[in-house]
């Protein structure tokens, strides 16, 4: 977008489609950042609105999938945990990859979610996946209150290693949004994307070390399992967390998927962003 003098006007807005990363307008997303403030906070305020339990579902769910985890895995299937109670184990990789799980869901079905602004008025569409991170970062903040208190309930404290943890969450976040923006973009034209979102995490669940150690797989195999964007973050939460050291070898793989994913789905975006308000 850019503003010239056209027609006798002293400034006229021109839109115009860019390709490849060109297509990210830094300036452009700054520009928009108070709309991006209001999505935030319109999202916030939606996911809690007329709730029966409010920000509890940000203690609930995480807390039931833990204690099924731990029923399932820990004490029937004896999943181990390299030392530490099954229970804080899981919570640990259940809380990143709720948030996780959860922003790619949203930002999957977000532009789909948001057609009475893609088809009347003109901003960046990448705002609309980008805004529903703010309700996953408030669940995921208040989940911490939960592993803050296992923690100390089952004597492991809290250790330096935690100022670690904002920087995996950015590191989260990174994956999420290349991953929920391919999504969002996909679903657009799409609309079976849909259905294969929720199934696809599912099973993305499984290829992720949540429930179980990454240690299961062979040493010189290892690499494979971080090819999974998800997986070194998640991991490496759960080291901080326990006050273990970090794969960081995995964690530099799984950032690399995450860049070259996020790549990839900045491409596709810029792409078809002209046709959104069209086909949407």
């Amino acid at each position: 977008m850019r503003q010239e003098k056209y027609f006798g006007h002293d400034w006229v807005t021109i839109i115009e489609p860019r390709r490849g990363l060109a297509g990210l307008d830094m300036r452009e997303l700054w520009a928009y950042r108070d709309l991006l403030w209001v999505l935030l906070t319109r999202d916030i305020r939606v996911r809690y609105k007329q709730t029966l339990l409010g920000a509890g579902w940000a203690i609930l769910r995480p807390l039931l999938s833990t204690l099924v985890f731990t029923v399932v895995f820990g004490r029937m299937a004896k999943m181990p945990s390299e030392g530490a109670p099954y229970a804080l184990f899981a919570l640990a990789g259940v809380l990143p990859w709720t948030f996780f799980s959860s922003a790619v869901a949203a930002a999957g079905e977000s532009l789909v979610g948001s057609q009475h602004l893609v088809s009347k008025i003109y901003f960046p569409r990448l705002l609309i996946p980008l805004s529903v991170l703010g309700a996953c970062v408030v669940d995921l903040t208040v989940g911490l209150l939960v592993l803050v208190a296992m923690s100390l309930w089952y004597g492991v404290g809290i250790t330096l290693s935690w100022v670690a943890l904002p920087l995996l969450v950015a590191f989260l976040v990174l994956c999420s949004v290349g991953i929920g923006t391919l999504f969002a973009a996909l679903n657009v034209t799409y609309r079976d994307v849909r259905h294969l979102i929720p199934y696809a995490l599912q099973v993305w669940l499984y290829a992720t070390p949540v429930v179980y150690p990454p240690t299961l797989f062979p040493e010189q195999w290892r690499w494979l399992l971080y090819l999974n964007p998800a997986a070194g973050p998640i991991e490496a939460f759960r080291a901080v967390v326990l006050d273990r050291a970090v794969d960081v070898q995995g964690l530099a793989v799984s950032l690399a998927a995450s860049l070259l994913i996020l790549a990839v789905a900045l491409l596709y975006f810029g792409r078809v962003e002209r046709r959104f308000a069209d086909v949407i």
